[in-house]
């Protein structure tokens, strides 16, 4: 075993002890395959490299979560959403999970699964640094995605949730009652949209470019990448949420190239290289501000040949978010 990671954490008063949920979940998209990425990636040796390699205590209940016993027996359309009872059903329950994790100070990683998943990480984060720190800070996401999946329900050209997390957790798409679909959200649920970055964009709906100009949204689309370099982009990422606030860090492996994570269901040529995409989440760890990471929209079963590399892909990812790094 290697000794564990020697960046000071200034948000984690456990920040050797790694949370994981597993959640196989794929309702937010129409494709069957996502809610096998959990399995696949724990079986590819993750936690065991997280815990041998890096040094981690990991709290992992053993399951991956399918959520078969609160899936709603009916679930209509709403307001152009397709399945909201049961994402907004597993959200809620994930938001509590993730929150049992951080309200402990530990470090949380939850393994998806689709992104509409991220409507209940990002809440548990949120509501848990609030609480821990009586409502003087709040966090950051930083939103590493070929897509801004900040739609209205009403805007969404496919009504797929997985297209509109960040509307509900911006409070943009909110819910005034709590008896319908993501009612459950709260005031301490909810990120700024002065604290949303996103890195990679390069698939963008016309609704999300003008919610994305309408609130002043920051915004890394490849463009800035390919003129800047990522090493630049990432520096004015984080400068503009600043080096005091705690990070949630949510990537969906669609923000690379299908060259390096081919088995994604919305896979868009012209994306990061997996040193990118390390280098993004190796960033963040050397910050010592990272309280929390989803990987999401690994799919086993799209690409027979290219799983095995998305799943390395994903592994990368993760261990590099997590400080495992050459020197």
């Amino acid at each position: 075993m290697t000794a564990p990671p020697t960046i000071r954490q200034r948000f984690l008063s456990k920040p050797n002890q790694l949370g994981v949920v597993a959640v196989g979940f794929s309702h937010g998209q129409p494709k069957p395959g996502v809610e096998a990425a959990p399995s696949a990636l724990i079986s590819a040796g993750l936690l065991d490299q997280l815990r041998d390699d890096l040094g981690y205590d990991v709290h992992y209940d053993g399951n991956v979560h399918d959520y078969s016993d609160i899936m709603p027996a009916a679930d209509p359309d709403y307001r152009n959403m397709k399945k909201p009872r049961a994402v907004s059903a597993v959200t809620e329950k994930l938001s509590e999970q993730v929150y049992e994790h951080a309200r402990q100070g530990k470090l949380v990683l939850t393994l998806g699964g689709d992104h509409s998943v991220a409507i209940g990480t990002i809440s548990g984060t949120a509501r848990a640094v609030r609480e821990r720190f009586n409502g003087k800070r709040e966090i950051a996401v930083i939103w590493v995605d070929a897509h801004a999946d900040i739609n209205l329900p009403e805007e969404s050209p496919s009504g797929n949730i997985h297209g509109m997390p960040l509307a509900f957790l911006t409070g943009l798409a909110k819910e005034e009652d709590k008896d319908k679909p993501f009612g459950w959200l709260k005031e301490e649920h909810m990120l700024s949209v002065s604290k949303l970055v996103y890195i990679g964009l390069r698939d963008v709906d016309r609704a999300e470019k003008r919610t994305l100009r309408e609130h002043g949204i920051k915004a890394f689309s490849m463009h800035d990448i390919d003129r800047h370099g990522i090493g630049r982009v990432v520096e004015m990422a984080l400068a503009h949420i600043g080096n005091d606030t705690p990070i949630h860090l949510s990537f969906d492996v669609d923000a690379l190239d299908p060259l390096w994570a081919p088995s994604t269901g919305t896979p868009v040529r012209g994306g990061l290289t997996l040193r990118e995409g390390d280098f993004i989440a190796e960033c963040v760890h050397e910050t010592g501000n990272l309280i929390a990471m989803d990987l999401v929209e690994v799919n086993p079963r799209l690409e027979t040949k290219g799983a095995s590399e998305t799943i390395r892909t994903g592994c990368s990812l993760v261990r590099s978010a997590l400080g495992d790094t050459l020197l």
